[in-house]
């Protein structure tokens, strides 16, 4: 074999690799749904069933944003957090200032975008560690979000509009049996969106690149650093249409409410065949890696299983979904 087939070998035994995880994962999300139908008639209930995917679309557009980051090479503890803090910024435009609707959709979105080009910033310039960079940011917007709220919820009642992004259903107007709520097809939206970026656009090309081989990508006369950072922007932006859903579901912006998001959404992209060595991922392997979650935590829910073993469940997956990446990259390489 040639230096130069090698790596062409490499990448299509990657390709067969990701697509045998998506089928897999897709497996998987068959079994389970099987497996609580038959545990519990009220598994497949049109509420429950409604109930699972309204779930999914907050952890879906979380993962969405955490594969951006992930391709890269990189990680973003801040997703759960930032989701809060762009809530709470719509709370504050929405509620306090008493602007308009699309203002506040605007300044969730704008103010995501740049918590996450500051995250960024921290990683492509200063060169801290993404780790280290996201888990201060984390923290950070934590705070915040409890100082600017006073540590209280804000409510949108003098904005009803407002619970009809998530809770709304445009399908349900015209299939009464079946309304699906608006903020699915807000993440079927995003993933579409993304997923033709990643695939189509030079930002989803130096998106793999950098997971790839950064170094070099920079030595081919590429600004690494700009792309890095707005990657890091856009995967905000993204958690700022998370946060307008959970905000809008609930009715109201919760400064406390995030810690622990970000676990399932890491999870989510993990299980969907993302590799967490950069390089390699898919936004369809996302959707379904989050609706597994979604399925087994509303299953094990149903079951009665308590709240701290559900928690185990989901570290337990974790760990499970990293080494069958780690497996995959040695028989890849």
């Amino acid at each position: 074999m040639t230096t130069a087939t090698a790596p062409a070998n490499a990448v299509s035994r990657l390709r067969a690799s990701g697509a045998h995880q998506k089928l897999l994962a897709f497996a998987s999300l068959i079994v389970l749904v099987v497996f609580f139908s038959l545990a519990s008639p009220n598994f497949l209930q049109t509420s429950n069933v409604l109930g699972i995917l309204q779930a999914t679309s907050v952890n879906g557009v979380l993962a969405i944003a955490a594969t951006l980051v992930i391709i890269t090479g990189g990680i973003d503890l801040s997703v759960g957090t930032l989701m809060t803090f762009t809530a709470v910024t719509a709370g504050v435009v929405l509620t306090y200032w008493g602007l308009p609707l699309p203002l506040g959709v605007l300044g969730a979105v704008a103010a995501g975008a740049a918590c996450g080009a500051t995250s960024g910033t921290l990683v492509a310039k200063m060169k801290i560690p993404p780790f280290i960079a996201t888990l201060g940011m984390m923290l950070i917007l934590k705070g915040l979000s409890l100082v600017i709220s006073g540590t209280k919820p804000i409510y949108f009642n003098d904005t009803p509009a407002f619970y009809q992004i998530s809770a709304g259903s445009l399908i349900g107007m015209v299939v009464p049996a079946f309304p699906v709520p608006n903020g699915v097809l807000i993440l079927f939206a995003v993933a579409l969106g993304i997923g033709w970026m990643l695939s189509r656009t030079l930002l989803g090309r130096y998106c793999f690149a950098l997971g790839s081989n950064e170094e070099a990508v920079r030595l081919s006369g590429v600004n690494t650093d700009l792309w890095k950072i707005r990657i890091y922007a856009l995967a905000g932006g993204i958690c700022g249409i998370a946060g307008l859903l959970i905000a809008s579901r609930l009715n109201s912006a919760q400064p406390a409410l995030g810690l622990g998001y970000e676990l399932d959404a890491i999870a989510a992209v993990v299980i969907g065949g993302t590799s967490l060595a950069g390089g390699r991922g898919s936004v369809l392997g996302t959707i379904i890696g989050a609706l597994i979650m979604s399925v087994l935590l509303n299953g094990l829910r149903i079951l009665s299983v308590a709240q701290e073993w559900q928690t185990v469940v989901t570290g337990l997956i974790i760990i499970a979904a990293v080494y069958a990446d780690m497996l995959r990259r040695r028989r890849a390489g």
